[in-house]
């Protein structure tokens, strides 16, 4: 978890450095649209496999071939449901917070936007 929290970290702070406000705002336009994508993906992938499994035991099919897959793909679904899918979240916001805190700093240090307007 060190890598992702680190690229989540980071990437608002040097695409700010380097690109400036607008920079940053590209970069969280983007990570919320993939992020919130990603999380409703990841949500209901997960309740549709563990609904799966429970439709397999209502219907009276318990301890067959099925049912252990059904188990199998519940076990994938469990945590793209329960934290997977809430975490993408939290990690918007992050990068929002940060971008914000540091929205000073970018505008009075960018470096590429002013070199190539020259």
């Amino acid at each position: 978890m060190i890598a992702p929290g680190c690229l989540v970290i980071f990437t608002p702070l040097v695409g700010g450095f380097l690109f400036g406000p607008k920079g940053v705002a590209g970069i969280l336009a983007g990570a919320l649209i993939n992020g919130v994508q990603m999380a409703i993906s990841a949500s209901n992938t997960g309740g549709a496999w563990d609904n799966g499994k429970k439709l397999i035991e209502k219907s009276g099919y318990k301890h067959t071939p099925q049912h252990g897959a059904a188990v199998i793909g519940d076990t994938i679904g469990d945590p793209l449901k329960d934290t997977s899918g809430p975490s993408l979240n939290i990690l918007i916001k992050l990068m929002a917070i940060l971008s914000l805190v540091f929205g000073g700093f970018f505008e009075r240090t960018q470096i590429l936007i002013p070199l190539i307007s020259r």
